[in-house]
């Protein structure tokens, strides 16, 4: 079976998103020395989860409104209200409100500052 090992975050303004996601989640980005290109490290290698990439956009920011017509990553999160409400404090906005996905736990979707559509779920297997 084959798994995801990588993601990339498409960014009008690299800086002004690894800001974002570094206070949100705690993400630690290193410039990567064959060009404008950031390694995300999204946490301790012994643990799941993968580590991605921040790069330039190259193209249209995401519409609003418009379909969703890229990957979606999700982020495990302890709380999920708390972190919806630090991530639009820190510019972002709620794209679809937390729900529950029965037996699994709590999902949002949110949007971060320039667009980009990202989920965090919260495992809560009463969820319903």
């Amino acid at each position: 079976m084959s798994r995801a090992v990588h993601f990339e975050i498409h960014a009008s303004n690299p800086q002004q998103l690894i800001s974002f996601y570094g206070a949100l989640f705690g993400w630690t980005f290193n410039k990567w020395d064959g060009g404008e290109y950031w390694m995300i490290h999204t946490g301790p290698d012994d643990q799941p989860g993968i580590n991605g990439g921040l790069m330039p956009r190259r193209g249209d920011v995401p519409q609003a409104m418009a379909a969703v017509n890229a990957f979606v990553i999700t982020v495990d999160v302890d709380n999920l209200d708390d972190c919806v409400a630090r991530a639009r404090a820190a510019g972002g906005a709620v794209a679809l409100p937390k729900m529950p996905v029965p037996g699994i736990g709590w999902l949002a979707y949110l949007k971060d500052p320039d667009g980009n559509i990202f989920g965090m779920m919260q495992i809560d297997t009463g969820a319903a």
